[in-house]
């Protein structure tokens, strides 16, 4: 195993990953735009076709351009729908994967905080038992104490 390989792969996993993420949008993109299409289309033949006519051949016959258009509305909402819950699965995965990385994120801060603290927390440490050692000098070699004691 090569380890150099690894870390060339970052960028270009990154980069490879966002062109099929570009690619995906593009195709839902045309997805929802053909989906609409032929709702709307099949929703104005079905207006159109549904005029009432006299003989009744015509009437069967705009019937079942009726029911064939209906049939193509509720297939193209149905597509809509598969798309939906397609894209909402796609923002809940993607949803944990940007999360995970702003735990991570946050875990290196808090640490990098943690160590900042514990770094200023030792040196007010060494401040404070500098200034006892100091004040006890102080305190020994005083003529206060030296009165008190005789």
């Amino acid at each position: 195993m090569n380890k150099g390989t690894g870390v060339g792969t970052g960028p270009t996993a990154a980069a490879a990953a966002a062109a099929a993420a570009a690619q995906k949008q593009k195709t839902m993109m045309q997805r929802v735009e053909n989906d609409i299409g032929n709702i709307v289309d099949n929703f104005t033949q079905l207006v159109n076709v549904a005029r009432v006519n006299d003989p009744p051949v015509r009437n069967s016959q705009e019937a079942f351009m009726m029911e064939m258009r209906a049939a193509r509305m509720v297939q193209a909402a149905d597509s809509l729908l598969k798309l939906v819950s397609e894209l909402k699965q796609t923002a809940i995965f993607s949803g944990f994967a940007s999360l995970n990385d702003h735990v991570e994120q946050r875990t290196v801060e808090f640490n990098q905080q943690a160590e900042k603290t514990d770094r200023m927390l030792a040196r007010i440490g060494e401040e404070a038992a500098a200034s006892l050692k100091e004040l006890e000098s102080h305190y020994y070699s005083s003529a206060q104490r030296t009165a008190d004691t005789a």
